[in-house]
Protein backbone atom coordinates (compact mmCIF):
# COMPACT_ATOMS: atom_id res chain seq x y z
CA UNK A 1 0.00 0.00 0.00
CA UNK A 2 1.58 3.20 -0.95
CA UNK A 3 2.02 6.31 1.93
CA UNK A 4 -0.64 8.12 1.25
CA UNK A 5 -3.35 5.36 1.05
CA UNK A 6 -1.91 4.24 4.35
CA UNK A 7 -2.17 7.62 6.19
CA UNK A 8 -6.10 7.83 4.33
CA UNK A 9 -6.59 4.94 6.22
CA UNK A 10 -4.77 5.78 9.63
CA UNK A 11 -6.61 8.92 9.82
CA UNK A 12 -9.68 7.22 9.10
CA UNK A 13 -9.76 5.68 12.23
CA UNK A 14 -6.68 6.01 14.34
CA UNK A 15 -6.25 8.05 17.70
CA UNK A 16 -3.52 9.46 18.30
CA UNK A 17 -2.41 10.83 22.37
CA UNK A 18 -2.19 13.96 23.42
CA UNK A 19 -3.29 16.51 20.56
CA UNK A 20 -6.15 17.05 18.73
CA UNK A 21 -6.75 14.92 15.97
CA UNK A 22 -7.66 17.24 13.28
CA UNK A 23 -3.77 18.53 12.79
CA UNK A 24 -1.99 14.77 13.04
CA UNK A 25 0.26 13.71 10.07
CA UNK A 26 1.77 10.56 11.17
CA UNK A 27 5.29 9.59 9.55
CA UNK A 28 4.42 5.70 8.35
CA UNK A 29 7.15 4.11 9.66
CA UNK A 30 7.55 0.65 7.56
CA UNK A 31 10.83 -0.95 9.39
CA UNK A 32 13.45 0.00 11.66
CA UNK A 33 17.26 -1.52 12.09
CA UNK A 34 19.52 -1.13 15.14
CA UNK A 35 19.17 3.22 16.05
CA UNK A 36 17.84 3.41 12.79
CA UNK A 37 14.28 3.57 11.49
CA UNK A 38 12.79 3.81 8.10
CA UNK A 39 9.61 5.04 6.68
CA UNK A 40 7.47 3.76 3.84
CA UNK A 41 9.27 6.01 1.78
CA UNK A 42 12.37 4.61 2.36
CA UNK A 43 13.51 7.80 4.45
CA UNK A 44 15.91 7.31 7.07
CA UNK A 45 15.37 8.20 10.45
CA UNK A 46 17.92 8.13 13.61
CA UNK A 47 15.63 7.10 16.21
CA UNK A 48 17.43 9.44 18.82
CA UNK A 49 14.86 8.75 21.52
CA UNK A 50 14.62 5.05 21.50
CA UNK A 51 11.32 5.17 20.57
CA UNK A 52 9.67 6.73 23.76
CA UNK A 53 12.44 6.01 25.99
CA UNK A 54 12.40 2.45 25.53
CA UNK A 55 14.36 0.67 23.14
CA UNK A 56 17.33 0.45 25.16
CA UNK A 57 18.66 -2.17 23.27
CA UNK A 58 17.95 -1.46 19.61
CA UNK A 59 15.43 -2.20 16.92
CA UNK A 60 15.08 -5.20 15.61
CA UNK A 61 17.60 -7.66 17.97
CA UNK A 62 17.90 -10.98 16.92
CA UNK A 63 18.50 -12.33 20.41
CA UNK A 64 15.20 -11.67 21.56
CA UNK A 65 13.21 -11.86 18.52
CA UNK A 66 14.43 -15.77 18.65
CA UNK A 67 13.61 -16.24 22.34
CA UNK A 68 9.87 -14.68 21.72
CA UNK A 69 9.62 -16.88 18.56
CA UNK A 70 10.40 -19.88 21.09
CA UNK A 71 8.50 -18.48 23.61
CA UNK A 72 5.33 -18.60 20.67
CA UNK A 73 5.55 -21.89 19.61
CA UNK A 74 5.20 -23.10 23.06
CA UNK A 75 2.78 -20.71 25.46
CA UNK A 76 1.71 -17.20 24.82
CA UNK A 77 -0.46 -16.49 27.38
CA UNK A 78 -2.14 -18.35 30.57
CA UNK A 79 -4.10 -16.93 33.16
CA UNK A 80 -2.25 -15.33 36.41
CA UNK A 81 -3.09 -17.48 38.76
CA UNK A 82 -1.06 -19.80 36.91
CA UNK A 83 2.66 -20.20 37.43
CA UNK A 84 4.65 -20.01 34.46
CA UNK A 85 9.07 -21.06 34.00
CA UNK A 86 9.26 -17.24 31.93
CA UNK A 87 7.12 -15.54 35.07
CA UNK A 88 9.93 -17.02 37.59
CA UNK A 89 13.03 -16.88 35.85
CA UNK A 90 12.31 -13.14 34.52
CA UNK A 91 11.24 -12.34 38.18
CA UNK A 92 14.24 -13.87 39.58
CA UNK A 93 16.77 -11.95 37.36
CA UNK A 94 15.11 -8.98 38.12
CA UNK A 95 15.74 -9.70 41.64
CA UNK A 96 19.65 -9.85 40.72
CA UNK A 97 19.83 -6.25 39.45
CA UNK A 98 17.22 -4.46 42.05
CA UNK A 99 18.99 -2.66 44.45
CA UNK A 100 18.50 -3.92 48.17
CA UNK A 101 15.87 -6.37 49.04
CA UNK A 102 13.66 -5.48 46.13
CA UNK A 103 13.60 -9.13 45.49
CA UNK A 104 9.74 -9.57 44.94
CA UNK A 105 8.08 -8.63 41.43
CA UNK A 106 4.61 -8.06 40.45
CA UNK A 107 3.80 -7.88 36.74
CA UNK A 108 1.78 -5.19 34.67
CA UNK A 109 1.25 -4.11 31.01
CA UNK A 110 3.53 -0.68 31.24
CA UNK A 111 4.61 1.85 33.60
CA UNK A 112 1.22 3.59 34.39
CA UNK A 113 -0.14 0.37 35.63
CA UNK A 114 2.56 -0.47 37.61
CA UNK A 115 2.49 3.08 39.45
CA UNK A 116 -0.67 2.50 40.00
CA UNK A 117 -0.54 -0.72 41.75
CA UNK A 118 2.56 0.92 43.67
CA UNK A 119 0.05 3.82 45.08
CA UNK A 120 -2.38 0.97 45.83
CA UNK A 121 0.38 -1.04 47.82
CA UNK A 122 1.59 2.34 50.05
CA UNK A 123 -2.44 2.43 50.79
CA UNK A 124 -2.52 -1.48 52.36
CA UNK A 125 0.48 -1.35 54.18
CA UNK A 126 0.18 2.17 55.62
CA UNK A 127 -3.44 2.38 56.03
CA UNK A 128 -2.46 5.95 55.05
CA UNK A 129 -4.23 8.16 52.19
CA UNK A 130 -1.91 10.55 51.25
CA UNK A 131 0.59 10.29 48.42
CA UNK A 132 3.34 12.94 47.94
CA UNK A 133 4.86 13.61 44.45
CA UNK A 134 6.59 16.54 42.93
CA UNK A 135 6.10 19.24 40.89
CA UNK A 136 7.68 18.57 37.58
CA UNK A 137 6.98 14.91 37.07
CA UNK A 138 5.47 12.63 35.11
CA UNK A 139 3.86 9.17 36.14
CA UNK A 140 1.82 7.72 33.60
CA UNK A 141 -1.35 8.67 31.82
CA UNK A 142 -4.22 6.59 34.08
CA UNK A 143 -5.85 8.57 36.33
CA UNK A 144 -4.12 8.10 39.89
CA UNK A 145 -0.65 8.08 38.04
CA UNK A 146 -2.09 10.86 36.07
CA UNK A 147 -3.19 12.86 39.05
CA UNK A 148 0.27 12.40 41.09
CA UNK A 149 2.10 13.66 37.93
CA UNK A 150 3.22 17.67 37.99
CA UNK A 151 3.04 18.66 34.54
CA UNK A 152 -0.11 20.32 32.18
CA UNK A 153 -1.02 16.82 31.13
CA UNK A 154 -2.46 16.46 34.80
CA UNK A 155 -5.04 19.32 34.71
CA UNK A 156 -7.54 17.02 32.09
CA UNK A 157 -8.15 14.44 34.73
CA UNK A 158 -8.62 16.84 37.39
CA UNK A 159 -9.86 16.26 40.26
CA UNK A 160 -8.46 13.33 39.72
CA UNK A 161 -7.57 10.42 42.67
CA UNK A 162 -8.08 12.13 46.08
CA UNK A 163 -5.60 12.45 48.45
CA UNK A 164 -2.38 13.78 45.93
CA UNK A 165 -0.44 16.18 47.34
CA UNK A 166 2.50 18.08 45.65
CA UNK A 167 6.03 19.62 46.61
CA UNK A 168 8.79 21.29 44.86
CA UNK A 169 11.96 19.13 43.86
CA UNK A 170 15.37 20.55 43.17
CA UNK A 171 15.39 22.39 39.91
CA UNK A 172 18.72 24.21 40.24
CA UNK A 173 18.56 25.71 37.01
CA UNK A 174 15.21 27.62 37.51
CA UNK A 175 15.06 27.24 41.64
CA UNK A 176 11.55 27.67 42.92
CA UNK A 177 13.00 29.14 46.18
CA UNK A 178 15.06 31.65 44.38
CA UNK A 179 18.63 30.00 44.77
CA UNK A 180 20.83 30.66 41.67
CA UNK A 181 23.00 27.24 42.49
CA UNK A 182 22.93 23.43 44.32
CA UNK A 183 26.09 25.15 46.29
CA UNK A 184 24.17 28.37 47.49
CA UNK A 185 20.59 26.65 48.09
CA UNK A 186 21.61 24.86 51.20
CA UNK A 187 19.04 22.32 50.20
CA UNK A 188 16.05 24.37 51.12
CA UNK A 189 13.81 22.53 48.66
CA UNK A 190 14.35 19.29 51.19
CA UNK A 191 13.70 21.38 54.14
CA UNK A 192 10.68 22.87 52.69
CA UNK A 193 9.53 19.69 52.06
CA UNK A 194 10.16 18.50 55.66
CA UNK A 195 7.80 21.34 57.31
CA UNK A 196 5.33 20.85 54.64
CA UNK A 197 5.46 16.73 55.88
CA UNK A 198 5.17 18.19 59.26
CA UNK A 199 2.06 20.45 58.67
CA UNK A 200 0.01 18.02 57.00
CA UNK A 201 0.58 15.21 59.65
CA UNK A 202 3.25 12.86 58.82
CA UNK A 203 0.80 9.80 59.90
CA UNK A 204 -1.70 10.53 56.92
CA UNK A 205 0.99 10.03 53.93
CA UNK A 206 1.41 6.67 52.84
CA UNK A 207 4.47 7.03 50.22
CA UNK A 208 6.03 9.77 48.84
CA UNK A 209 7.13 8.74 45.11
CA UNK A 210 9.92 10.71 43.24
CA UNK A 211 11.47 9.83 39.85
CA UNK A 212 15.44 9.65 40.49
CA UNK A 213 15.97 11.70 37.36
CA UNK A 214 12.87 13.70 36.50
CA UNK A 215 12.22 12.46 33.10
CA UNK A 216 9.81 14.50 30.58
CA UNK A 217 10.35 17.03 32.27
CA UNK A 218 13.76 18.66 31.93
CA UNK A 219 16.12 15.22 33.18
CA UNK A 220 16.68 17.11 35.97
CA UNK A 221 19.21 15.39 38.64
CA UNK A 222 17.99 16.00 42.22
CA UNK A 223 21.44 16.27 44.16
CA UNK A 224 21.82 12.82 46.19
CA UNK A 225 22.00 14.47 49.63
CA UNK A 226 18.15 15.48 48.70
CA UNK A 227 17.31 12.08 48.02
CA UNK A 228 19.17 10.96 50.84
CA UNK A 229 17.20 13.44 53.30
CA UNK A 230 14.22 12.34 51.78
CA UNK A 231 14.84 8.15 52.16
CA UNK A 232 15.40 9.05 56.12
CA UNK A 233 12.11 11.61 56.48
CA UNK A 234 10.34 8.51 55.03
CA UNK A 235 12.21 6.03 57.73
CA UNK A 236 11.56 8.81 60.82
CA UNK A 237 7.48 8.94 59.71
CA UNK A 238 6.51 5.43 58.07
CA UNK A 239 6.21 6.26 54.68
CA UNK A 240 7.51 4.45 51.87
CA UNK A 241 9.67 6.06 49.29
CA UNK A 242 8.90 4.63 46.30
CA UNK A 243 11.02 5.07 43.10
CA UNK A 244 9.76 5.73 39.56
CA UNK A 245 12.07 3.94 37.38
CA UNK A 246 9.51 3.63 34.46
CA UNK A 247 12.25 5.96 32.72
CA UNK A 248 15.15 5.58 33.99
CA UNK A 249 15.61 2.31 34.80
CA UNK A 250 16.87 -0.66 32.68
CA UNK A 251 20.24 1.38 32.15
CA UNK A 252 18.94 4.73 30.47
CA UNK A 253 20.85 6.61 33.37
CA UNK A 254 24.18 4.13 33.34
CA UNK A 255 22.88 2.26 36.48
CA UNK A 256 20.37 -0.78 36.27
CA UNK A 257 18.18 2.12 38.05
CA UNK A 258 18.56 5.82 38.33
CA UNK A 259 17.90 5.26 42.35
CA UNK A 260 21.56 3.87 42.47
CA UNK A 261 23.28 7.38 41.75
CA UNK A 262 22.14 8.62 45.27
CA UNK A 263 22.95 5.43 47.06
CA UNK A 264 19.71 5.00 49.06
CA UNK A 265 17.43 2.06 48.44
CA UNK A 266 13.61 2.56 47.87
CA UNK A 267 10.64 0.46 49.33
CA UNK A 268 9.19 0.14 45.76
CA UNK A 269 10.67 0.09 42.44
CA UNK A 270 8.52 1.29 39.09
CA UNK A 271 9.39 -0.22 35.92
CA UNK A 272 8.57 -0.93 32.18
CA UNK A 273 10.23 0.65 28.74
CA UNK A 274 13.57 -1.14 29.00
CA UNK A 275 12.85 -4.23 30.77
CA UNK A 276 11.49 -5.64 26.96
CA UNK A 277 12.76 -2.15 24.85
CA UNK A 278 9.04 -2.09 23.79
CA UNK A 279 9.58 -5.22 21.83
CA UNK A 280 6.55 -6.64 24.03
CA UNK A 281 4.64 -4.29 26.52
CA UNK A 282 5.48 -5.26 29.70
CA UNK A 283 5.66 -3.07 33.24
CA UNK A 284 6.53 -4.39 37.17
CA UNK A 285 6.53 -3.27 40.45
CA UNK A 286 9.21 -4.83 43.00
CA UNK A 287 8.59 -4.81 46.60
CA UNK A 288 10.50 -4.94 49.60
CA UNK A 289 11.12 -7.61 52.08
CA UNK A 290 8.98 -5.81 54.81
CA UNK A 291 6.00 -5.45 52.33
CA UNK A 292 6.39 -8.86 50.92
CA UNK A 293 5.85 -10.32 54.69
CA UNK A 294 3.10 -7.63 55.33
CA UNK A 295 1.50 -9.14 52.51
CA UNK A 296 2.06 -13.25 53.41
CA UNK A 297 -1.23 -12.25 56.07
CA UNK A 298 -3.26 -9.37 54.37
CA UNK A 299 -4.74 -10.14 50.66
CA UNK A 300 -2.98 -7.72 47.55
CA UNK A 301 -6.18 -6.57 46.06
CA UNK A 302 -4.57 -5.99 42.64
CA UNK A 303 -4.51 -8.14 39.55
CA UNK A 304 -4.65 -7.62 36.07
CA UNK A 305 -5.49 -10.41 32.89
CA UNK A 306 -2.09 -9.66 31.10
CA UNK A 307 0.22 -9.95 34.24
CA UNK A 308 2.75 -12.36 33.90
CA UNK A 309 2.49 -12.70 30.06
CA UNK A 310 4.35 -15.28 28.72
CA UNK A 311 5.23 -13.55 25.74
CA UNK A 312 6.92 -10.43 27.61
CA UNK A 313 8.39 -12.30 30.05
CA UNK A 314 10.20 -14.02 27.70
CA UNK A 315 11.19 -10.87 25.91
CA UNK A 316 12.33 -9.26 29.64
CA UNK A 317 14.60 -12.30 29.93
CA UNK A 318 16.27 -11.89 26.45
CA UNK A 319 16.75 -8.61 27.24
CA UNK A 320 18.18 -8.42 30.26
CA UNK A 321 20.35 -11.05 28.38
CA UNK A 322 21.30 -8.88 25.93
CA UNK A 323 22.17 -5.78 28.54
CA UNK A 324 25.11 -8.17 30.12
CA UNK A 325 26.45 -9.78 27.17
CA UNK A 326 27.22 -6.62 25.33
CA UNK A 327 27.71 -4.33 29.29
CA UNK A 328 25.40 -1.95 27.82
CA UNK A 329 25.05 -0.47 31.29
CA UNK A 330 28.48 0.24 31.87
CA UNK A 331 28.56 1.70 28.29
CA UNK A 332 25.14 3.68 28.33
CA UNK A 333 27.54 5.61 31.35
CA UNK A 334 30.54 5.58 29.69
CA UNK A 335 29.18 7.02 26.31
CA UNK A 336 27.23 9.50 28.45
CA UNK A 337 29.65 11.25 29.24
CA UNK A 338 31.01 11.30 25.76
CA UNK A 339 27.81 12.67 24.92
CA UNK A 340 27.57 15.48 27.44
CA UNK A 341 30.82 16.45 25.93
CA UNK A 342 29.62 17.25 22.67
CA UNK A 343 26.34 18.43 24.35
CA UNK A 344 27.91 21.26 26.11
CA UNK A 345 29.84 22.51 22.70
CA UNK A 346 26.69 23.11 21.57
CA UNK A 347 26.05 25.12 24.94
CA UNK A 348 28.99 27.41 24.44
CA UNK A 349 28.59 27.87 20.54
CA UNK A 350 24.47 28.23 20.44
CA UNK A 351 23.18 31.89 22.58
CA UNK A 352 20.21 29.72 22.63
CA UNK A 353 21.11 26.93 24.48
CA UNK A 354 20.88 28.06 28.05
CA UNK A 355 21.40 24.67 30.02
CA UNK A 356 22.33 20.48 29.11
CA UNK A 357 22.24 17.76 31.58
CA UNK A 358 22.53 14.28 30.90
CA UNK A 359 23.14 11.33 33.29
CA UNK A 360 24.19 8.01 31.13
CA UNK A 361 22.90 7.72 27.46
CA UNK A 362 19.70 10.43 28.82
CA UNK A 363 20.34 14.00 27.94
CA UNK A 364 18.02 17.35 27.97
CA UNK A 365 19.06 20.55 26.03
CA UNK A 366 17.05 23.39 28.38
CA UNK A 367 16.48 26.56 25.58
CA UNK A 368 16.98 30.13 26.87
CA UNK A 369 16.02 33.97 25.29
CA UNK A 370 18.73 35.36 27.68
CA UNK A 371 21.60 33.32 28.76
CA UNK A 372 22.01 36.12 31.55
CA UNK A 373 18.69 35.94 32.89
CA UNK A 374 17.83 32.41 32.10
CA UNK A 375 14.60 33.83 30.97
CA UNK A 376 12.98 31.08 28.73
CA UNK A 377 12.39 31.11 25.02
CA UNK A 378 9.08 28.79 24.14
CA UNK A 379 8.10 29.08 28.26
CA UNK A 380 5.89 26.62 30.51
CA UNK A 381 3.67 24.84 28.16
CA UNK A 382 4.48 27.04 25.32
CA UNK A 383 2.89 30.21 27.39
CA UNK A 384 5.52 32.59 24.99
CA UNK A 385 5.72 31.05 21.86
CA UNK A 386 5.54 27.31 19.95
CA UNK A 387 9.44 26.64 19.18
CA UNK A 388 8.65 22.90 19.23
CA UNK A 389 6.71 22.21 16.00
CA UNK A 390 9.31 24.30 13.80
CA UNK A 391 12.31 22.66 15.68
CA UNK A 392 11.23 18.83 15.16
CA UNK A 393 10.07 19.47 11.60
CA UNK A 394 13.85 20.56 11.01
CA UNK A 395 15.15 17.24 13.26
CA UNK A 396 12.95 15.33 11.19
CA UNK A 397 14.49 17.01 7.79
CA UNK A 398 17.56 16.28 8.65
CA UNK A 399 16.93 12.75 9.61
CA UNK A 400 17.14 12.90 13.71
CA UNK A 401 13.64 11.78 15.44
CA UNK A 402 13.82 12.88 19.15
CA UNK A 403 11.48 14.53 21.90
CA UNK A 404 11.30 18.21 22.26
CA UNK A 405 8.39 20.11 23.86
CA UNK A 406 8.74 23.89 25.16
CA UNK A 407 11.97 24.85 26.30
CA UNK A 408 13.03 21.20 26.33
CA UNK A 409 14.97 18.69 24.14
CA UNK A 410 15.51 15.12 25.12
CA UNK A 411 17.86 12.52 24.00
CA UNK A 412 17.90 9.05 24.49
CA UNK A 413 19.60 6.83 22.12
CA UNK A 414 19.28 2.98 21.99
CA UNK A 415 22.23 2.28 24.21
CA UNK A 416 23.70 0.17 21.45
CA UNK A 417 24.50 4.14 19.64
CA UNK A 418 28.27 4.58 18.47
CA UNK A 419 30.18 6.99 19.35
CA UNK A 420 30.14 8.23 15.51
CA UNK A 421 26.62 8.04 15.33
CA UNK A 422 26.50 10.49 18.32
CA UNK A 423 28.63 12.71 16.48
CA UNK A 424 26.44 12.65 13.59
CA UNK A 425 23.23 13.24 15.75
CA UNK A 426 24.68 16.11 17.29
CA UNK A 427 25.46 17.44 14.08
CA UNK A 428 22.08 17.64 12.94
CA UNK A 429 20.96 19.01 16.24
CA UNK A 430 23.55 21.96 15.68
CA UNK A 431 22.34 22.99 12.40
CA UNK A 432 18.60 22.72 13.85
CA UNK A 433 19.68 25.12 16.46
CA UNK A 434 20.46 27.81 14.23
CA UNK A 435 16.63 28.58 14.18
CA UNK A 436 16.44 29.19 17.83
CA UNK A 437 19.03 31.08 17.73
CA UNK A 438 17.44 33.15 15.13
CA UNK A 439 14.75 33.86 17.54
CA UNK A 440 16.31 36.06 19.96
CA UNK A 441 19.16 37.36 17.34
Amino acid sequence: MRTEELKKLDRQHVIYSWRSQGGVDPIMIDRADGIYMYDTDGRRFIDFCAGLLCVNIGHGNQHVLQAMRQQMEKLTYVGPAFGTEVKARLAAMISEVTPGDLDYIFFTNAGAEAVENAIKSARLYTGRHKIYSAWRSYHGATNGAMTISGDPRRWAVEPGMPGAVKFFGPYCYHCPLGYESQETCGLACLEQLKTQVMLDNPKSIAAIIMEPIVGTNGIIVPPKAFMQGVRQLCDENGILFISDEVMAGWGRSGYWFGIQHHGVVPDIITAAKGLTSGYVPLGMMAWNRKLWDYFQEHPFVGGLTYTGHALGCAAGIANIEVYRQHNLIEKSAHDGEYLLGKLVELRDRHPSVGDVRAQGLWACIELTSNKETRAPLAGFYDSIRNVSAELNRRLLAGGLYLFAKWDLMFISPPLIITREQIDESVAIIDRALEYTDSLIA
